[in-house]
């Protein structure tokens, strides 16, 4: 897969590949949440006291992995904050699909606030 040009695909996400040892290239998919960038899907949970955080589009992807990419969901850990979501991997391969699949769903806010209104909140 073409690691260098996937960043273009997925934006507002970056795929970063640590790749100095051969034996242990592992990969991390980031977004820094910033109110905008698909907010109307977390503002239909507000009363829950959901704000689109880190820990918010953490819930929402584990969703969308566990619905979507089921095959890919022993590959995929996530370790969000506040101020970032954090997807990683060891398998790379498995992440940069997990990343197209994720940036694919989230250009369809109806199946995206369905996935939400299923998720369970960080």
């Amino acid at each position: 897969m073409d690691y260098k040009n996937i960043n273009k695909r997925i934006a507002p996400f970056t795929l970063l590949v640590f790749d100095e040892d051969p034996q242990k290239v592992r990969g991390s998919l980031i977004y820094y949440p910033d109110g905008e960038y698909r907010q109307e899907v977390f503002d239909t949970r507000e009363d829950e006291g959901v704000e689109g955080n880190g820990y918010d589009w953490a819930s929402l992807a584990l969703v969308f992995l566990e619905e979507k990419m089921p095959e890919l969901s022993d590959a995929i850990d996530f370790d969000p904050e506040g101020s970032m979501f954090c997807a990683y991997s060891s398998n790379v391969d498995a992440l940069a699909r997990f990343a197209l699949g994720l940036k694919e769903f989230c250009d369809d806010i109806d199946t995206m606030k369905d996935l939400f209104s299923r998720a369970e909140l960080d």
